[in-house]
Formats: C-alpha cells, structure tokens, sequence
C-alpha cells in the first residue's frame, strides 16, 4: 500500500505551462511627477553646479524614465531636459 499513489498528490504536469511573471509597470502620475521636479531642479540650477555624479545619474535616468510616458509626452520632456543639460555643460558640447 506504501507504493500507491496519492488521489491528492500534484505530480501531473501542468498543461498550460508556469503561470506568467507579472510585469510590473510605474505608475505615470508618479513618473510625470518626478521628470518634472528634474526638470524644474536643472532649470534652476546656475551652470557647471551638477556634481559630475549627479549629472551622470540624471543622464541616464531622466531618459529611462521619461520612455514610461506616452511616446510623444516623453519625447518632449527628455528634449526639455537635454536643452538644459546643454545649458548646464557648455564646454561639453
């Protein structure tokens, strides 16, 4: 008796395979959010100020995040955001 199967034992296979992992996603508000203060921080801050790790951080982040908007929303913030850190880094130009 020791060798019979369980009735409640899982050990058939799964016929539509492991469940999917949910992607998550931020939340745009959030986003938008963000991108904006960044925006309005570079705005407001007297060129060659950025410590070179912010800045770096923030050219990298900036455009990951701003491609979590809509296309079009995006696109306009990151040139924003570009057009100042063109204005905050004159001689890299």
């Amino acid at each position: 008796m020791a060798r019979q199967a369980s009735l409640f034992a899982d050990n058939q296979p799964d016929m539509f395979g492991p469940a999917p992992t949910p992607v998550w996603r931020p939340n745009p508000d959030k986003v938008r959010a963000r991108l904006y203060k960044l925006l309005a921080e570079a705005r407001a801050t007297q060129p060659k100020t950025w410590e070179p790790s912010t800045l770096s951080l923030y050219r990298t982040v900036f455009p990951q995040m701003a491609g979590f908007l809509p296309a079009e929303e995006g696109s306009q913030l990151l040139l924003a955001f570009e057009t100042e850190l063109q204005r905050l880094t004159p001689d890299e130009d």
